[in-house]
């Protein structure tokens, strides 16, 4: 079924298109690279893995409740308006909700893509390069696995959310090389692992779990990676340029915050949206949920270098300047564990199922008659 039919709403642009700025740079010395970012380049080959393969695309997924979601998740849980809703009405919020999250999951892969192939051309070191097109056939992965989620499972699909789109067009559109290692690489691919990482720990459908559980464990490979480069490369800025940078990034956190309300949903199901954007601001779910997607945001902004007093106060204002001092790289590892250890078990129980069902073969065929 085409992807038109299933959306809520028809987008506003069916191919959106952005001007693209900046140079494109080659690189002639082919034997000269930082051994961290080479070592994550043969990690991201090492890894690369089939989402038609690897994921168990045949477990069943209530479109209704897909990722088991609690009434208390819900924006309107408590108000006025949910006693009128039916237990039907209740089902079709929930699906709703799931889709509105996967559809942001998917075209943010879809930029995140875009984004690792603008690096491919744009940054000047041949290491980075390297490593940045491994990251592009993750990103294209992801959005296929999230694509097919959202058409097989749920059936439904929402637009690109308006704080999520000019985002990705502000980093597309600046002509300086770093600017898609930090729109992307921190800001929405930093937000989006905590997104994922909530749901994966949280939820108990095992489709999902598997979904996000693959994906985060390349994401955090490519966050390592915007972590090493933009290091590396702002130690070299100005004050007034490292000021620059951290303009944006506290332009791109207040967006961030604000596309997490889900309020389309809400106007989807008849709720003016200033009383939607009430109800997703006073709920406290949300309120936790928005505080811990800039757990990985805000320790790799203070990693890399963009720390003034400017952007400290802003993160006060966010009420989440003391997740500078979390641990990226513990958060990076449970990520990677949690990935190998579900193959493990997956895997496990495979083979075993295959060999009971071997055996119950030889027993069929040694039994008499």
């Amino acid at each position: 079924m085409p992807t038109f039919d299933v959306y809520t709403s028809t987008p506003d642009d069916p191919g959106w298109a952005v001007p693209a700025t900046g140079a494109a740079r080659f690189s002639w010395e082919y034997d000269d690279g930082r051994d961290r970012l080479l070592a994550l380049y043969q990690k991201g080959k090492d890894k690369q893995w089939d989402g038609t393969k690897r994921i168990d695309w045949d477990l069943e997924v209530d479109p209704y409740d897909p990722l088991g979601t609690p009434d208390e998740a819900l924006a309107l849980h408590g108000t006025r308006h949910w006693a009128k809703l039916t237990a039907k009405d209740r089902a079709e919020l929930r699906r709703h909700y799931a889709s509105w999250q996967f559809s942001q999951f998917l075209h943010g892969e879809q930029g995140a893509m875009i984004c690792a192939a603008r690096i491919v051309e744009s940054v000047p070191d041949l290491d980075a390069k390297f490593y940045s097109a491994t990251q592009t056939m993750d990103e294209a992965r992801h959005a296929e696995i999230y694509g097919r989620f959202l058409h097989e499972k749920i059936g439904l699909l929402y637009p690109i959310n308006d704080n999520l789109q000019s985002l990705l067009g502000d980093t597309l559109r600046d002509s300086r090389w770093d600017m898609p290692y930090l729109g992307m690489q921190v800001l929405i691919e930093g937000l989006a692992l905590a997104a994922f990482g909530m749901i994966r720990d949280t939820t108990d459908k095992p489709l999902p779990q598997q979904i996000l559980a693959y994906v985060m464990q390349d994401e955090a490979r490519h966050v390592a990676f915007g972590r090493m480069a933009l290091r590396d490369y702002y130690q070299q800025l100005t004050d007034a340029e490292l000021r620059e940078r951290e303009e944006f990034v506290i332009e791109g956190c207040y967006l961030m915050r604000d596309r997490l309300r889900g309020v389309e949903v809400l106007e989807n199901f008849g709720i003016p949206k200033a009383e939607a954007e009430e109800y997703s601001e006073q709920s406290e779910f949300l309120a936790l949920f928005r505080k811990l997607l800039f757990s990985r945001i805000v320790p790799c902004v203070k990693d890399i270098g963009l720390w003034g007093k400017r952007l400290q106060q802003a993160y006060v204002d966010l009420g989440v300047l003391e997740l500078g001092d979390s641990s990226l790289d513990l958060l990076m590892s449970q990520d990677e564990e949690i990935a190998e250890k579900l193959d493990a078990q997956r895997f496990a129980a495979e083979e075993r199922e295959r060999a009971a069902e071997v055996r119950r073969t030889i027993e069929e065929g040694a039994a008499p008659g």
